[in-house]
């Protein structure tokens, strides 16, 4: 069903008028697209009925395509009712937006769209390819990453990483529950005593945070290995026991892990492979900003697993931290089941869309100074999350990989 707010769409400035833009008073007066994400398997969107009312209450016109929140069940109508302008097509959608909020990157037939100097605020790992990363340079766009979002307190209603990654680890833990042949809880019968599962959280980020606290409410017994020290008492909060290893802390910036010596990482799996024998259900959650990540459990650890083991690879989309993991699917080895979806997150869309449109918008709104679409580069937040600036890389690796691709 296609709505729009009473009185018809709002007429906008130009693309080239966008930025900095503003009505008399402190309203924001811009279009902010919210398109259909074209990526296979992704489920979520940006925007829901709150987030349509918070940003309309500021003054801006939110449009959205035709169905994009239906595979979240966040249909046009409950859009359309909260305030939104329901676009029929993507063009239309598109058209003279100052401010995109997307879930994935654009692709490169979506940056075609995009209108000249417009902002765009997405998932832009820096994996983002190249050829999409000159587009959007061309097209003079000011792009924000939720991957850059700096871990600080407040920016944590802007910190879409740390959203999606608790429900990844709770889902990580129902998904494995599933194809585990055993109950999780510890149970008295009259044929007697069922022991409890063992669970195995490795890496106790967002993610295994959320994982090991679920699992713990699932009745199992849990323990948790991490390579930061500031880690285990978190872990051992939730009821989990911290797996100690003697070995030196591996802290690195922004609350994550530092990437890991080759030397360290064998005397880890030494540490853990009888951990990982013993547990019914290991969660892996290992994951270093840029880089590919760390196998944590080799092909004779999963080997060793007994049949019906279940491993969950949230680290998947970087290469995986299990050997046996095959990015994107779910295998089976020697009777232990390797889950390797690419995105978790997106199995729960309803809720995984609720948090993320919300960060999507406490971040755009952030970027608005007086009624004006004129974002504080001096703002930590700001300035750090911000990975293109009217065209210019400024985010260092993405410069460094664009320096070298151009290389003779």
């Amino acid at each position: 069903m296609h709505e729009s707010r009473p009185g018809g769409p709002r007429r906008l400035p130009g693309p080239g008028a966008q930025v900095g833009r503003a009505r008399s008073g402190t309203v924001l007066d811009v279009k902010v697209a919210i398109p259909t994400e074209l990526v296979r398997g992704e489920s979520r969107v940006a925007v829901t009925p709150d987030t349509v009312a918070k940003l309309t209450a500021a003054g801006a016109e939110v449009v959205v395509e035709a169905g994009a929140g239906e595979r979240a069940h966040l249909g046009d109508l409950a859009l359309a009712e909260a305030g939104a302008t329901i676009a029929p097509t993507a063009a239309a959608c598109w058209e003279a937006a100052a401010v995109i909020c997307k879930v994935q990157p654009p692709t490169a037939a979506e940056v075609e769209r995009v209108p000249k100097g417009a902002v765009l605020i997405s998932f832009l790992p820096l994996s983002t390819p190249a050829d999409v990363v000159r587009q959007l340079a061309a097209r003079e766009v000011t792009a924000f990453s939720f991957e850059q979002i700096p871990r600080i307190s407040r920016a944590q209603s802007m910190d879409a990483l740390s959203s999606q990654a608790s429900l990844a680890g709770y889902k990580a833990v129902l998904v494995a529950a599933e194809r585990l042949p055993k109950i999780l809880p510890l149970q008295m019968t009259a044929a007697g005593t069922i022991p409890p599962a063992r669970v195995l959280v490795m890496g106790a980020g967002v993610a295994g945070l959320q994982a090991i606290a679920t699992a713990r409410r699932l009745g199992a017994v849990v323990e948790a290995t991490d390579v930061r020290a500031a880690a285990q008492d978190e872990v051992r909060s939730l009821g989990a026991t911290f797996v100690e290893m003697p070995l030196p802390p591996q802290e690195g910036s922004g609350g994550y892990a530092a990437a890991q010596s080759d030397e360290f990482l064998q005397r880890q799996r030494e540490i853990v492979a009888a951990r990982v024998a013993a547990a019914d259900i290991v969660i892996t959650t290992a994951a270093i900003p840029g880089r590919r990540a760390p196998v944590l459990v080799t092909r004779a650890m999963a080997q060793g697993m007994r049949p019906g083991s279940v491993i969950v690879d949230l680290a998947a989309d970087t290469g995986g931290n299990c050997e046996l993991t095959s990015p994107g699917e779910e295998v089976s080895v020697g009777g232990v089941t390797v889950v390797g979806w690419r995105n978790m997150a997106a199995t729960v869309p309803t809720t995984a869309s609720q948090v993320l449109a919300r960060n999507a918008a406490n971040l755009l709104l952030l970027l608005v100074h007086e009624g004006a679409l004129t974002p504080d580069f001096d703002d930590e937040v700001v300035g750090q999350s911000c990975v293109l600036r009217a065209g210019q890389v400024v985010e260092p690796r993405w410069r460094a990989q664009l320096e070298e691709a151009a290389a003779p």
